[in-house]
């Protein structure tokens, strides 16, 4: 495993090094050794199965606040995806930034996505498919989300045509009184 650098402090681009022959590859997705010595100690308490049919599905921005804040972290099995991360940490110099990362089996890379950020994606293929670990339990109560086309956030979205829930795309603009 080789954990990239973001913009972001403690958020990782992962590229898993897969060992290939003629049967297939391997690769391994989570070592703790591995994670620790990057500094990152993390129990993984639930893992979610993201399923998109279409292509330009839009899921996202998704947040828990504490004591429910969350590290996640997230690769695609299948397809392939523009995953979005939005600082929300109000004392980081990149409080409000965002950096989009794509997403597929082919460039065999993950996010890890610390605590106090927003998380979205948009499928950029059909049946694109995701594996989230995260390390604490959805909690309704503290869920929060973001409006994925706030203009104060300004997400360039790569495709115009975005098939987004009534739930997410009722999400409410930034209001830094509200996080």
């Amino acid at each position: 495993m080789e954990f990239l650098k973001t913009k972001f402090k403690n958020a990782f681009l992962i590229n898993f090094s897969s060992h290939t022959d003629d049967r297939g590859s391997f690769f391994r997705f989570y070592c703790e050794n591995e994670f620790k010595n990057n500094n990152i100690n993390v129990k993984w308490v639930q893992i979610n199965h993201s399923i998109n049919k279409k292509k330009g599905t839009l899921r996202g921005m998704h947040f828990q606040v504490e004591p429910y804040s969350e590290i996640k972290l997230v690769r695609c099995i299948k397809g392939s995806i523009f995953d979005v991360i939005v600082d929300l940490r109000k004392d980081s110099d990149t409080y409000l930034q965002w950096q989009a990362f794509e997403l597929s089996p082919e460039n065999n890379n993950a996010i890890l996505i610390p605590k106090g950020f927003a998380h979205g994606f948009q499928t950029l293929e059909k049946n694109s498919e995701l594996i989230y670990f995260h390390s604490e339990y959805y909690n309704k109560e503290y869920e929060r989300g973001l409006n994925f086309d706030d203009k104060s956030l300004n997400i360039k979205w790569p495709l115009k045509k975005i098939i987004i829930s009534d739930k997410d795309s009722s999400h409410p603009k930034y209001n830094k009184n509200e996080l």
